[in-house]
């Protein structure tokens, strides 16, 4: 089974959490955390930022690690880095999603997500209750 491994952003503003709905592809539509795959050469942190440059236009600052998690789709493994991060310079320009929301943990529940999001959410409820 193919391997695919990538990072994502979990942006918070006013105890609310960003989230992008894919504006292509096999998963058109859905809903996740910004991000992608990690090239050769790079580290998770320039992964991701460079990731979020391409995709939102804003240069982000990844604060910490939230959570790794696993997850199997029919055709590839994913491994999935979140790493929770705050927006340095810029302001969101949606280039490759079409969709955001800003969701507090009332609402996280009110988007399809793509499924290996879901562990992340459930972190996500927890953290935000603190």
């Amino acid at each position: 089974m193919k391997q695919v491994e990538i990072v994502t952003a979990i942006i918070m503003k006013d105890h609310k959490i960003l989230t992008t709905r894919r504006g292509y592809g096999q998963f058109i539509n859905l809903w996740e955390f910004p991000g992608g795959k990690i090239e050769s050469g790079e580290t998770n942190e320039e992964a991701l930022i460079r990731e979020l440059q391409e995709e939102l236009a804003v240069e982000i600052i990844p604060e910490q690690l939230f959570m790794s998690t696993e997850y199997d789709y029919p055709d590839f493994h994913l491994t999935m880095h979140c790493y929770v991060c705050s927006i340095k310079k810029g302001t969101i320009t949606l280039l490759e999603h079409n969709g955001a929301k800003w969701l507090d943990k009332d609402h996280l529940d009110t988007v399809e997500w793509l499924p290996a999001n879901k562990p992340v959410i459930d972190g996500l409820r927890v953290m935000l209750t603190l």
